[in-house]
């Protein structure tokens, strides 16, 4: 694989998300290369519907491509995703189409009447992300880690869903479930409003409940995956949930305000996490 790249599928990760190229930099290769393909595709998948005027492809365009891969030129992520199945022959093609079919949703269901209704929506473009990377990280098949990789892919999403309140309704898109809004007393009007009071911070504690009981499923068997890969989900785990610390340390404002972690407070939450794994004598080499 020519180096140039993967390097570009690294650049593409660096600007979507500091956070995940952060958290999966300790890597071995190929498995952290891998992960950089991975990702690079969702990111383009991701941009076609949310930037289309920015993506040199429509979603429906990257799909037929990708059905099409033996066939597809024209970017470096063809000749990239061919290298990943070549490399990691276990890897399965569902994830990469239930992923574009979640995204393709965006252009049409916008607006979320339950809880069920969005977790569904959260597996399409999250929880296969899950299912996209286990084997990358471990190399034997199994579904109890399986099971993990998609909670904490649903987890993360709703994750964003909680930061990106504001810009997402700016987008026209309302992912806060009317069942949650109603049961705390939060309307419509005024989320359109863009109003923080008791009642909207009674949803956003809900949800935040809802995402950390994904994240306890999906951290169930971290310590089973070769140390590396289990400190790297350890990390995309922490790094996540501290998104959901700052949205409280802000006042719950993700209407004006977009959460973020801070470098400092990755480089500790990681010193951590890697002392953890020294003590259990599971090397992790940063």
């Amino acid at each position: 694989m020519d180096k140039r790249i993967i390097q570009q599928c690294e650049e593409l990760m660096k600007k979507g998300s500091s956070s995940f190229h952060k958290a999966f930099d300790g890597l071995p290769s190929p498995r952290r290369e891998a992960v950089h393909v991975i990702y690079a595709f969702c990111r383009m998948i991701d941009d076609s519907v949310d930037e289309p005027d920015n993506s040199l492809y429509t979603i429906h365009e990257l799909g037929d491509s990708f059905r099409n891969l033996g066939q597809a030129e024209g970017h470096f992520i063809w000749p990239a995703l061919r290298w990943l199945f070549d490399t990691f022959p276990q890897l399965e093609r569902e994830p990469f189409l239930l992923q574009m079919e979640g995204q393709t949703r965006d252009l049409t269901f916008t607006h979320y009447e339950t809880l069920e209704q969005l977790e569904t929506y959260c597996y399409l473009v999250a929880g296969t992300v899950g299912e996209m990377l286990l084997p990358v990280l471990r190399d034997d098949h199994n579904e109890e880690a399986q099971a993990a990789g998609i909670s904490l892919g649903i987890g993360m999403q709703l994750v964003n869903i909680i930061r990106d309140v504001g810009e997402d309704l700016r987008r026209g898109r309302r992912y806060v479930p009317l069942d949650i809004m109603r049961r705390n007393g939060y309307r419509e009007q005024e989320l359109e409003r863009g109003e923080v009071n008791e009642q909207f911070v009674a949803v956003i504690h809900e949800l935040r409940r809802e995402a950390l009981a994904w994240f306890e499923k999906g951290l169930v068997n971290v310590e089973t995956y070769p140390p590396e890969s289990g400190l790297a989900v350890e990390l995309a785990a922490a790094f996540y949930a501290a998104i959901l610390d700052d949205v409280e340390a802000a006042d719950y404002d993700v209407f004006r305000r977009r959460a973020y972690v801070s470098d400092e407070a990755k480089l500790q939450m990681f010193r951590r996490t890697a002392a953890r794994y020294a003590d259990k004598g599971r090397a992790a080499v940063y």
